[in-house]
């Protein structure tokens, strides 16, 4: 077991889906013998995000700008721990991922990481494309999602944690910068593949595939993601 070790979930009017994940979490923490803090931010929902979480046994800090960096940062900042695990409200982490994540950050060696990601259930048409090629682009380039990343709280601290300029992508300018933090102390990027991180299909069912591949092509463009209106698919809840 290892006590520093702090898991914060963004949620931005997450009642629906954030007890099945705190309920999964807390289960395969159990399951890999870990003990965590959980802190759940609540972005300014309009729903019982806040409320439910509480019930479930989590910490609550309230971040009133509704952006996914200021509310990650938020989180960690109230949370404390030296190891960081970053998950969002829709997603599943098995125990084997969770305790890969604990044992690289533990070995010394590994500044931060994240998981491939998966469908709760199997993506389809385009979307299943978009999923492929995040996996290709991840495993080749060393990304995280930002379903799921870990880091080294002192990693964190010194690249600033997520940037909060921009309103969508944070995850990978921040993976990029803890990177190269890591490798200018020996340290490097772990990706888990197995087992993957389980996410929720629904911005697939709500949007349709070329919603999401326009708002992908966004998120590579650095500029584009200062907008808030630009990236809003991430803020839309049905």
């Amino acid at each position: 077991m290892h006590p520093g070790v702090a898991i914060v979930i963004p949620a931005y009017n997450e009642e629906a889906l954030l007890p099945r994940t705190l309920d999964h979490l807390r289960d395969s923490l159990r399951e890999a013998g870990i003990e965590a803090r959980i802190v759940v931010t609540d972005n300014n929902s309009t729903d019982a995000t806040a409320e439910v979480a509480r019930q479930w046994g989590a910490e609550v800090v309230f971040e009133p700008v509704n952006q996914i960096a200021r509310a990650r940062n938020a989180g960690a900042a109230r949370a404390g721990g030296e190891f960081l695990l970053f998950v969002d409200a829709d997603t599943l982490v098995a125990p084997g991922t969770l305790r890969q994540a604990v044992d690289a950050l533990a070995s010394g060696e590994v500044c931060a990481g994240g998981a491939l990601v998966r469908g709760e259930t199997p993506f389809t048409g385009f979307s299943a494309f978009l999923v492929a090629f995040w996996t290709w682009l991840s495993r080749t380039r060393q990304l995280a999602a930002g379903a799921f990343v870990f880091c080294r709280r002192d990693a964190f601290a010194a690249v600033g944690g997520f940037d909060e300029s921009v309103y969508a992508g944070e995850e990978v300018w921040f993976v990029l910068r803890l990177k190269e933090w890591g490798k200018a102390r020996g340290m490097r990027f772990h990706l888990i593949e197995d087992p993957p991180i389980r996410t929720s299909p629904r911005k697939a069912a709500m949007f349709g595939s070329w919603q999401l591949f326009l708002q992908f092509l966004i998120v590579l463009v650095p500029a584009a993601t200062r907008f808030r209106r630009l990236c809003w698919v991430w803020y839309r809840r049905g």
